[in-house]
């Protein structure tokens, strides 16, 4: 399999997370080349855009974000759809619109307490920017959006479309999506797979789901320059403020591929203006 070097128009899946990729999914595919022979795996799923967009027939992903693996697991096996999100966000979206924040704050309560795939749909769509991101103790804490009008018709019905296309794309594919860690995703690829890998960027961002250390970071490029298979790393390289010499000193020697685009998602201003992305592939892709 090659890769889609021209994606007419990009899948933008249901959940937002800081980092997505939506506006690199072109550069991504023009960028790797891959036999498609075994599976791509992708440790670190975040909001699935990348995949879904290259749309493999077999593959292996994961998160320890439980929630988005959840989410994921529900559309694939028929137990969220289109019609039940669309009747679901239309009376949250109206309780919301009378109770602004302090319905939010019941919802997210409700969620930190029991968590649904509904609930945590509803506050990634009405949070503040839409971030995704949660404390130690690994309860949601972004706060309100105050955006008491968010759940339009037209924007229900579009994220309702993006579960019923995800859902499609599922339909005839072998994919399997795994709550774990990189280690263990990473222990078990085999020549024939590709591995992409968009981890927390060192540096960047609050906790997503969990802690993220440079010795994390420093690890994952050891362990993955050893892969048997071909790979691509997702990294941030530079803005005009800063420059990220962790891919000088633990990346050097492979091929970087750069983009410069604009981040809309983060939790302050310094965070959301022009960076220059690098994909790191291995001297094994193909």
């Amino acid at each position: 399999m090659i890769l889609p070097k021209a994606v007419e128009r990009v899948l933008v899946p249901p959940i937002k997370c800081q980092g997505i990729k939506t506006k690199l999914v072109r550069f991504l595919c023009e960028n790797i080349t891959w036999s498609g022979q075994g599976r791509w795996i992708e440790p670190f799923l975040g909001s699935g855009v990348v995949l879904f967009n290259v749309n493999p027939k077999r593959a292996v992903v994961s998160d320890t974000n439980l929630h988005v693996i959840n989410l994921y697991r529900e559309i694939q096996n028929g137990q969220m759809t289109g019609p039940l999100v669309k009747a679901y966000l239309e009376e949250q979206g109206q309780l919301l619109s009378q109770g602004g924040q302090t319905y939010y704050n019941q919802v997210r309560e409700r969620f930190n307490s029991q968590a649904t795939s509904l609930d945590f749909l509803f506050l990634n769509r009405s949070c503040f920017n839409g971030m995704m991101r949660f404390n130690r103790k690994g309860q949601y804490n972004v706060p309100y959006g105050h955006k008491p009008e968010r759940f339009s018709k037209a924007y229900v019905t579009k994220i309702a479309n993006q579960v019923d296309a995800i859902a499609l794309i599922l339909r005839d594919k072998q994919w399997e999506f795994r709550v774990r860690d990189w280690r263990e995703a990473l222990g078990s690829v085999h020549e024939d797979d590709f591995v992409y890998l968009d981890p927390p960027y060192v540096g960047r961002y609050a906790d997503y789901f969990n802690q993220w250390t440079a010795a994390d970071a420093v690890e994952l490029a050891a362990y993955t320059r050893s892969l048997p298979s071909g790979f691509a790393v997702s990294m941030w390289l530079e803005n005009q403020y800063r420059h990220n010499h962790h891919v000088d000193e633990h990346w050097a020697g492979l091929t970087v591929r750069t983009e410069s685009h604009f981040y809309h998602l983060g939790a302050t201003q310094s965070l959301r203006h022009a960076m220059k992305e690098g994909l790191i592939l291995g001297n094994r892709h193909r």
